[in-house]
């Protein structure tokens, strides 16, 4: 399973791959570190033209160039992107971003805890319900 993650937090960033490892080592996790840059990820434009379709889109919200809001209507805009999964995962907990959010098909919002044990949880539960109990689209059938 491939999961991008667009996050540009490097405290974020490396707590977020370390508790995915603890939780299921085959997940393979690409980083990008704003919006621009995973769009071009998903889209396989210069240096990601040969870059895998991720299975799952972890996005944070508040970033440099183009944020999560952007991102997210594109991905779900796209005819050959709206069917990944795109799970907002960001620190802001305004209603404004949440509505935002599922406007615009976020197929959930979760809010980063504070505490690391907390954070670590909720990485878990994220690798239990969405690489272990859903179903998802065959790359080769999307």
């Amino acid at each position: 399973m491939d999961i991008l993650l667009v996050e540009d937090s490097p405290g974020d960033i490396r707590l977020t791959v370390e508790a995915f490892r603890d939780a299921n080592p085959a997940v393979h996790i690409i980083v990008v570190r704003d919006g621009t840059e995973a769009m071009a990820y998903l889209r396989q434009l210069g240096i990601y033209v040969l870059a895998p379709r991720p299975d799952l889109i972890l996005l944070d919200l508040n970033m440099p160039k183009m944020d999560g809001r952007e991102v997210l209507a594109l991905i779900k805009a796209d005819e050959s992107l709206k069917l990944i999964p795109t799970v907002i995962l960001t620190t802001s907990a305004e209603e404004a971003d949440i509505v935002h959010s599922y406007k615009h098909h976020a197929n959930c919002y979760l809010q980063k805890p504070v505490e690391l044990q907390s954070f670590e949880d909720l990485v878990k539960s994220v690798n239990n319900f969405w690489l272990n109990q859903v179903r998802l689209p065959q790359q080769a059938s999307v």
